[in-house]
């Protein structure tokens, strides 16, 4: 591995404009290989990932990589792995719709899953394509599935007005030129019965520069003051926690924006206490709240070299919990089910204690619900935990 990282670090990425460095980001193998050494058969390899699921990395977020570490969490997030080629083994199985995009799909970019909450998929462009992403089918490759009329999509919105609140995702929705996303919001502002817009984004943290646009910054907060927005960021790592990225949080906090986190537990990233001790940390530091921390998904081509067994996850969990006062310890263990959210407790024993937190339209009687499974060696889903009770 070629260490020519220093180059990337003495860029003045404050003084960048983000529409030019956005197009510096790195998107083949060829220059990739320009910052790390690549035998061959991993030059192969990494074609063969690249073709099915795009590589994005931006000039910033390659500063961040170590390149003399082999291990280094930041690296295994960004750069393709030949082990996303792997789509069996131990773990179980695998699929590409874990959370049911597709039967709550109700055309024209919306999922409307639970009856209080629509998504809107409003681009399927990231400014940089995670290699654990959940939505890793369509992340940077046209498809259907995101808005193509966003005035419709918010007439969809206004004609159901058991919504109570709108998730703009993606894809990056931040990664749209700021007049779109003005005329996306601007079609919402005046439905009654939305509470609170969500904007989901991890441009915070992998493309901060995103957030020193004046032009969008005075139009959220503006917008605001009229219609609350919330903005989930998706730190997974204490080291994406840089001043860049800090200044990017105190932004969006300056126009008068909670900011929240969702972190996945991922392997070989953060799977130990002090990983997530340090994150959780972190983030209520420079004034993030800790949201959730998902179990990763059954991903195709992520579960076999992301996915953590439960049975570890959970006592990594609980043990940081112990460490963390009671801001940094707020956050919910997660698993995004199709069924819905469902909140994993902690352990009894070899029983996992899990509590359905959201439940979809028609199964309202579910929410709320204990679900208790048996742990086993490598289990890192609901289905591939057996039932049982306290009592057996």
């Amino acid at each position: 591995m070629r260490p020519t990282n220093n180059a990337l670090k003495k860029i003045d990425y404050y003084e960048r404009d983000w529409r030019e460095e956005l197009k510096q980001n790195v998107t083949t193998v060829e220059e990739l290989k320009e910052f790390f050494h690549l035998t061959h058969d991993e030059e192969e390899n990494l074609l063969q990932v690249v073709e099915k699921h795009p590589l994005n990395i931006p000039r910033y977020y390659l500063s961040l990589i170590d390149p003399l570490d082999p291990d280094d969490p930041i690296k295994k997030l960004a750069i393709p792995s030949a082990d996303e080629l792997v789509v069996a083994g131990s773990m179980g199985e695998t699929t590409t719709d874990p959370y049911g995009d597709d039967k709550y799909a109700k055309g024209n970019g919306i999922l409307h899953k639970y009856p209080y909450s629509a998504l809107i998929v409003a681009t399927e462009y990231c400014s940089m394509y995670c290699r654990h992403c959940f939505r890793k089918r369509m992340v940077g490759l046209p498809n259907e599935k995101t808005v193509e009329n966003f005035q419709k999509a918010a007439k969809y919105i206004a004609d159901h007005k058991e919504i109570t609140n709108v998730v703009i995702s993606g894809g990056d929705p931040l990664m749209l030129p700021t007049g779109v996303i003005t005329r996306m919001l601007d079609s919402l502002r005046d439905i009654e019965h939305v509470n609170y817009i969500r904007i989901g984004t991890r441009a915070p943290v992998v493309f901060p520069m995103r957030l020193f646009d004046d032009e969008l910054l005075s139009y959220l907060k503006k917008f605001n003051k009229k219609k609350t927005i919330y903005l989930p960021t998706h730190f997974n790592h204490a080291r994406e926690i840089t001043p860049l990225a800090r200044r990017a949080v105190l932004a969006i906090r300056e126009a008068g924006i909670t900011v929240n986190n969702q972190t996945v537990l991922l392997r070989g990233v953060n799977d130990s206490v002090s990983a997530i001790e340090d994150l959780m940390n972190g983030l209520v530091r420079i004034g993030v709240n800790p949201y959730y921390l998902y179990q990763c998904m059954p991903v195709s081509r992520v579960r076999h070299h992301f996915q953590v067994p439960l049975i570890k996850g959970v006592d990594i969990v609980n043990r940081a919990k112990r460490r963390l006062d009671g801001y940094a310890k707020r956050f919910k263990f997660i698993m995004g089910h199709e069924i819905g959210k469902i909140e994993i407790v902690g352990r009894a024993d070899n029983k996992l204690v899990m509590s359905q937190i959201h439940a979809p339209s028609g199964h309202q009687e579910e929410a709320s619900r204990i679900l208790v499974r048996e742990l086993t060696e490598n289990g890192g889903w609901l289905d591939d935990l057996p039932e049982t009770t306290f009592s057996s």
